[in-house]
C-alpha cells in the first residue's frame, strides 16, 4: 500500500512555542498554569496535568490564584481575562501566536477609526473570542454563508473583515465576495496564516489522488475540522481520529493508497504512531 504523509501536518510555529513555554517553566519549577488547555489536544494536555500543570477554565477559578505561573496559550485570552491576570499579581508568560496577536491590532486599530468589524470564523472559539474582544465598536461572527448573507447594515457603512488565523481559505474568500456584492464598503485584512494555507492545500492535493485519507487532531481542534472538511471533499473515504486507538480502516482490499494529515495540535509521535501502523498491517 502506499502510504503518503503530508510534510504539513503536527505542531505549527504558534502551538510549538506555547508548549515548549510550558516545559520551560517546568524546569524552573514552582506552580504552574495555563488559561485553558495549552493546545487542542488531550494526549498532550493530560501528560502535562500529570506533571502537575493545572487548567485553568473559568474567571471563577483564575481568581482563586494568588501565586504562581500562568502560560497564556497560542489562542490569546480576551481582553477580559488579560485585565484580570494582571491585577492577580501572576507570573504571566504570553504565549499568544504573533500572528493572532497581529489581528487583535488590527481589530484595535480598525475599530477605533469607526469601522464596524466583521470576523470570520467560528464564534465560539477561544481565539475568536479574544478576537472580538479588541473590537472598541460594533462587531458581529460570520460563521457562513447563511450569515453572511443575513447581514445588514447601513450601505455607506466601513466594515473591515478579519478571519480566524485557521480558517478554511476559500471559504473566506467566498464570504468576502458576499460583503463586496452587496456593496459595502470594505477593507479586508487576510489574516489566516501562511501555515494554515499551506496545510489546507496539501491536504486537499493529497485527499485528491488517495483512496483513503486519515486526519488526525484533537476532537475541540478547529483547524483539524477544517482539514477533514476539505479532505472530504476530495476523497469520501476520509476519517478523523485522535489517536490510532480511532483508526478503523475497512475494505482493505480495494485501498491501494492511504494519505495522512494532521491538524496543528497534533504531536509528530502521534503521526508517526498511525503511519508506522498503516505501513506495517496493510
Amino acid at each position: 500500500m502506499d502510504v503518503i504523509v503530508a510534510e504539513n501536518s503536527g505542531f505549527c510555529f504558534g502551538v510549538k512555542r506555547a508548549v515548549d513555554s510550558v516545559y520551560e517553566q517546568l524546569e524552573k519549577g514552582g506552580k504552574i498554569y495555563t488559561y485553558g488547555p495549552i493546545i487542542h489536544n488531550e494526549q498532550v494536555v493530560g501528560e502535562l496535568e500529570k506533571k502537575g500543570v493545572q487548567v485553568i477554565r473559568s474567571v471563577e477559578e483564575l481568581k482563586d490564584i494568588s501565586e504562581g505561573t500562568i502560560v497564556i496559550r497560542s489562542h490569546g485570552v480576551t481582553r477580559e481575562i488579560a485585565d484580570i491576570l494582571k491585577k492577580q499579581g501572576l507570573d504571566i508568560v504570553d504565549a499568544t501566536c504573533p500572528f493572532v496577536k497581529k489581528i487583535h491590532r488590527i481589530v484595535e486599530d480598525e475599530s477605533r477609526s469607526g469601522k464596524y468589524i466583521v470576523v470570520i470564523g467560528s464564534r465560539k472559539h477561544p481565539e475568536v473570542e479574544g478576537i472580538v474582544s479588541r473590537a472598541e465598536g460594533e462587531y458581529t461572527v460570520i460563521e457562513n454563508e447563511e450569515e453572511a448573507e443575513a447581514f445588514s447594515e447601513s450601505s455607506d457603512r466601513e466594515i473591515c473583515i478579519v478571519s480566524q488565523t485557521t480558517f478554511n481559505r476559500n471559504k473566506f474568500k467566498e464570504l468576502v465576495e458576499i460583503f463586496q456584492k452587496k456593496g459595502y464598503h470594505v477593507t479586508v485584512a487576510n489574516t489566516i496564516c501562511n501555515a494554515t494555507e499551506e496545510r489546507q492545500t496539501e491536504a486537499r492535493r493529497i485527499a485528491s489522488s488517495v483512496d483513503a485519507m486519515i486526519v488526525i487532531g484533537g476532537a475541540g481542534s478547529s483547524n483539524t475540522q477544517k482539514l477533514y472538511e476539505i479532505c472530504k471533499r476530495e476523497c469520501e473515504n476520509t476519517q478523523y481520529i485522535q489517536t490510532l486507538d480511532d483508526l478503523v480502516l475497512t475494505s482493505i482490499q480495494s485501498i491501494k493508497s492511504v494519505g495522512i494529515t494532521a491538524g496543528a495540535s497534533t504531536p509528530k509521535k502521534i503521526i508517526q504512531e498511525v503511519q508506522n501502523y498503516v505501513r506495517a498491517n496493510f
